[in-house]
């Protein structure tokens, strides 16, 4: 059975959502609903994109951190050269 995001967390690609994929996908999802903010007026507003984050550059190159972390380092480098990214910018 699928989660909220489809198969994203199914991290052993079973096909099934083990209670720890599930917890995983809650705290993202929680993670997400906590990057907006309320401000003085209390309206909403959404955090910006963070141009110092080098996570950033790696979800807009289509890698997931969570996977690069799993890697070995030379699976890792090959993942970030084929994108396109310097591996020596990165610290897992």
């Amino acid at each position: 059975m699928a989660g909220l995001f489809g198969r994203r967390f199914d991290r052993n690609r079973d096909g099934k959502m083990s209670t720890m994929e599930r917890v995983m996908e809650v705290a993202f999802l929680d993670m997400v609903m906590d990057s907006d903010e309320k401000t003085e007026d209390n309206s909403y507003e959404h955090n910006s994109w963070d141009e110092d984050d080098p996570m950033d550059d790696l979800e807009a190159a289509g890698l997931d951190p969570i996977d690069l972390e799993f890697m070995d380092e030379d699976e890792r480098r090959e993942a970030l050269e084929d994108a396109g990214l310097d591996p020596d910018d990165y610290e897992f």
